[in-house]
């Protein structure tokens, strides 16, 4: 008989500041996070057609590189995997409404955060 593979957690970052983006990468990547990382929302649409399904947690700042918000990739999310962990950050107040089940987190959050979401994502 075939063995099954481990379960591995997976995350999608969606961050246009490659040092943010690369700094939550290695601290999920530590956590034992497999990362995908982005830095448009259109770029994350498209991961998230295709792996919705496999993932456990997504981040996602409001500000992004092209035409779409994280606001607006966070109801996409949701609308794909209405069970994932959903965490949007900004330096800045929301003026949109985040979907049922997402996350606020205002800038600046510390990376113990991240740590304890990875750990509730995974045991969802």
């Amino acid at each position: 008989m075939g063995q099954s593979k481990p379960f591995t957690a997976t995350a999608l970052i969606v961050e246009d500041d490659a040092l943010q983006r690369e700094m939550l990468c290695l601290l999920l990547e530590e956590s034992g996070y497999q990362v995908i990382q982005c830095e448009s929302a259109e770029a994350a649409t498209r991961v998230l057609e295709k792996n919705a399904g496999a993932l456990c947690l997504m981040m996602t700042d409001v500000q992004l590189a092209g035409h779409m918000s994280g606001v607006e990739l966070a109801h996409v999310a949701k609308d794909r995997n209405p069970d994932l962990d959903v965490v949007v950050t900004s330096g800045r107040p929301l003026k949109q409404a985040l979907p049922q089940g997402a996350k606020f987190w205002a800038k600046p959050w510390a990376p113990l955060d991240v740590l304890r979401e990875a750990e509730i994502a995974q045991m969802n």
